[in-house]
């Protein structure tokens, strides 16, 4: 079985925990995530299985999404529900024009400061890990974007909120942000992932629903082809020719085709290689226009999804 599901993480697990409990599911070994997912967030975590591992390099997660609920009046040490309050603040009178004032002032490009709590590593060690022994290294700031960034609820002392944004963005660090904007600090107490790149809620499902899907023989109901998941990649279909010579590795000529995109593929572009919907391979043009006398595709991966 190859391909992507999105599974529907509840919350108390961890990302690893959702990868073990599909490999038993599917029973494949070959089993991966992308976009880990904190153990009290829920929501979309696109699980890999089969030569979907090998597809991770090539998606399309540039844009996610978060439904996310923030308190005001408190900061915590890891920056969400799960960690112990340092500092308190007054929100008392904070208006909504100021609170939608200080979630605007995120929007666009900038850059964050990833929190000490999280997987990053310093020479080999989790920062988590670190933090918990009362230690901090700094952190070089980030390049993200927030895209969008809707106030949902203003309740004081708690404010809901859709937001998106670039990969890489720790919302708890946003919910922190905007608190010291407000003067008053605030943590995250809830997060809820709606969508990571082509994968959505709308896809999304239960361990416990895939596990009742493999015991009535329909596992692949919920499977996202390799093929449907980079559908971001122009698609150049070879023939039964072209493709037996991307199987065995070799890169195809334009003969190996069987048509040719009219705008042609541009350079540096990565391309999709299939037959009969099938993701044969990536392969990814030259510093020039393509096709090209004398210049061949380059092969980036090769796929051997059934």
């Amino acid at each position: 079985m190859d391909g992507f599901i999105v599974v529907d993480k509840h919350a108390g697990v961890t990302s690893h925990d959702v990868v073990s409990a599909v490999r038993r599911i599917a029973g494949l070994r070959k089993v991966g995530h992308t976009g880990t997912l904190d153990p009290f967030a829920t929501g979309v975590l696109p699980v890999a299985l089969g030569e979907g591992t090998k597809a991770i390099p090539f998606l399309d997660e540039s844009v996610k999404e978060y439904r996310a609920v923030m308190r005001l009046g408190e900061t915590t040490d890891t920056q969400d529900c799960t960690g112990t309050i340092i500092r308190r603040g007054e929100w008392q009178g904070l208006t909504p024009a100021a609170i939608e004032e200080a979630a605007r002032s995120l929007l666009g490009r900038g850059k964050q400061v990833p929190p000490m709590y999280s997987a990053l590593k310093r020479n080999g060690v989790p920062l988590y890990k670190l933090a918990r022994k009362g230690e901090e290294v700094h952190r070089e700031p980030r390049e993200i974007e927030i895209y969008s960034l809707e106030l949902e609820r203003i309740d004081p002392p708690e404010v809901a909120f859709v937001v998106r944004c670039s990969r890489g963005v720790y919302v708890r660090t946003l919910a922190s942000d905007i608190g010291d904007r407000l003067g008053c600090g605030a943590h995250l107490t809830g997060l809820r992932r709606s969508a990571s790149g082509p994968f959505t809620l709308e896809r999304a499902v239960s361990l416990d629903s895939l596990a009742s899907a493999a015991k009535e023989g329909r596992l692949k109901d919920h499977l996202i082809s390799c093929f449907s998941a980079l559908a971001h990649l122009q698609h150049l279909p070879l023939t039964v020719e072209g493709a037996a010579r991307v199987a065995r590795g070799i890169s195809p000529a334009e003969a190996d085709f069987q048509s040719l995109p009219e705008q042609g593929v541009r350079p540096g572009e990565r391309v999709r290689l299939s037959r009969d919907g099938i993701l044969l391979a990536v392969a990814e043009n030259g510093p020039a226009a393509w096709p090209a006398e004398g210049k061949n595709l380059r092969l980036s991966r090769v796929f051997n999804e059934h």
